[in-house]
């Protein structure tokens, strides 16, 4: 199964569990310690409350260098690599340090915001506007005609690789017609039938990746060139490289080849 909290105990927002915090560099890359990304206490002073994951009370920081063995890892790869807290604690973590960075200011009058006493947003104390953390709703879908699956290639996978087609969801667009709209645009296929999966928080950059089965109904594969260099059918036997097993997308694959 995909990482995320589907069948997982955390409360954003709250301090509640075990001090632990997960560390990232100005890159986004985590601190990966001997013992993984979740590191003991004590936490740092300047540090973001994430909330309580499992048994930790999750605090996320920004350093530069960190005392200690580890590493630095790239997200992407810390992610992949995570267990399910860990996993939790990187992707919130990531998402609700930035949204502290970039809010210390009001977006309508520039004065300096204080933290909502009521929730995980930032306030203003002398226009009252309240900003919270970003969230951009994307689709995720694995369209199939008959026995075979419709994967694509984008330019900045790794070698080989071909994964489910994916997009943002526009606003005041329903989440079947972003389905629709960004299969035709990726790969001038038309869809039908769209059911959904899941869902997965994932933070490239702040995207809830909302996953869905659809049908083909017509028209001939042509890749867009620009989000999607190929695109191909597939069957259960003959499946190029796939994604990591830490994904959504992954697991839609998966759920196809198992139906």
């Amino acid at each position: 199964m995909f990482r995320g909290d589907v069948e997982r105990d955390w409360a954003p927002g709250l301090a509640i569990g075990t001090p632990t915090w997960v560390a990232f560099n100005a890159d986004r890359d985590v601190w990966v310690s001997d013992h993984g990304p979740l590191l003991a206490s004590p936490v740092p002073s300047a540090a973001t409350l994430v909330g309580g994951i499992g048994a930790h009370c999750v605090y996320a920081v920004r350093h530069d260098s960190i005392e200690g063995p580890g590493q630095w890892v790239p997200i992407r790869a810390a992610l992949i690599e995570a267990a399910d807290d860990a996993f939790m604690a990187i992707q919130a973590g990531i998402q609700r340090l930035e949204f502290a960075e970039e809010h210390r200011f009001c977006g309508r009058c520039g004065s300096a915001t204080e933290n909502s006493s009521s929730d995980m947003g930032k306030q203003c104390p002398s226009c009252a506007l309240v900003a919270y953390p970003r969230v951009a709703p994307s689709i995720i879908v694995l369209v199939t005609r008959g026995d075979q699956a419709l994967l694509g290639r984008s330019p900045r996978f790794v070698e080989g690789m071909y994964s489910t087609l994916a997009g943002f969801i526009e606003a005041g667009e329903s989440a079947e017609h972003a389905i629709r709209r960004e299969v035709m645009e990726e790969v001038g296929v038309r869809v039908t039938a769209p059911r959904y999966f899941a869902t997965q928080s994932w933070p490239f950059k702040h995207s809830l990746m909302m996953g869905y089965f659809a049908d083909w109904e017509s028209g001939e594969i042509t890749v867009d060139g620009v989000e999607i260099e190929d695109a191909q059918w597939f069957s259960r036997d003959q499946l190029p490289p796939l994604p990591p097993r830490a994904s959504i997308s992954r697991a839609l694959i998966d759920t196809w080849i198992a139906s």
